[in-house]
């Protein structure tokens, strides 16, 4: 069995390509992966992930929503942190996720085993969940980037929502970087304000990706383009993301620090993750498309 260091290096292009000019300076997997306090990001959204890969949990009166998951022996990992918050696994009701890659659905079977939470996902990434992997459009064959495979209950489209105790996500199919990657958009009330929250999968590029078009993947070039119309057009205060290097969680919030609702307001700083990311996809468009004269 491959070290957690070598299975993260063999999907580099699912944790290094989402950072947004490529990794930090001295970033590496360790850190990515390392433990992190869990802490209340806005209202009922709480962080239980690992320092870079998120995983949320969003509490309701009926029970609770899981966001992704990690690597690792992530189940428990997310067990200790969401008791650490007050709150009982034995309370979530439903399991999602952003999109269908490794580091951020390796827990999912393990999760449903621990919690028998219904698990709902994009149309587009049921075959890849339910496989382990295995019917991903680029890494389907590198075993480095398979896990244990999870019977999905239900799944939604573009625009559907998932609802618990007065708690609705609505979401938003924004493929390429799988053909199933969802962003979720929500609303939350703190102190008479409402914010506007969105966790967005944003529309980076893996490594060996032909975004003019594959045989595994014909649409990825609409898909794509489709996708930072779509973010362009979004409407939103807090920024939050599949990974915590794509909002800045790092800048903006210190482990320990007291809790204040407008740290992650950031539409500003969302907009530039969807333009930076949108000019480098335009880029290599253009050079695909050079190459093949």
């Amino acid at each position: 069995m491959r070290s957690l260091r070598s299975r993260i290096i063999t999907v580099v292009g699912c944790v290094a390509a989402v950072l947004l000019q490529g990794p930090a300076e001295g970033q590496t997997p360790d850190a990515w992966t390392r433990p992190f306090p869990p802490f209340k990001l806005i209202g009922n959204i709480y962080w239980v992930g690992r320092y870079d890969l998120s995983t949320y949990l969003v509490t309701t009166p009926q029970g609770h929503i899981l966001i992704n998951t990690g690597v690792g022996d992530t189940a428990q990992q997310i067990r200790a942190s969401v008791e650490q918050l007050g709150f009982k696994m034995a309370d979530v009701k439903l399991l999602t996720a952003t999109h269908g890659h490794w580091d951020h659905v390796a827990g999912m079977a393990a999760l449903k085993k621990m919690t028998a939470a219904a698990l709902v996902v994009s149309e587009h990434d049921k075959e890849l969940l339910e496989s382990g992997g295995k019917a991903d459009f680029r890494f389907g064959s590198v075993e480095g980037s398979w896990f244990e495979p999870v019977k999905v209950d239900r799944t939604f489209r573009d625009g559907g929502t998932l609802s618990l105790g007065g708690t609705v996500l609505t979401a938003h199919l924004h493929p390429g970087h799988t053909k199933g990657a969802t962003s979720f958009t929500t609303e939350v009330r703190e102190n008479g304000k409402t914010y506007r929250v969105v966790i967005a999968n944003l529309g980076s590029i893996n490594p060996g990706v032909t975004v003019t078009g594959m045989a595994t993947y014909p649409g990825i070039e609409q898909d794509y383009a489709r996708t930072f119309a779509s973010q362009r057009a979004l409407t939103i205060d807090v920024f939050l993301a599949s990974h915590a290097s794509q909002f800045g969680m790092h800048e903006k919030y210190k482990a320990g620090e007291t809790y204040n609702p407008d740290r992650f307001v950031d539409p500003s700083g969302f907009l530039d993750a969807v333009v930076r990311l949108e000019k480098a996809y335009l880029d290599q468009v253009r050079k695909e498309r050079a190459g093949r004269r």
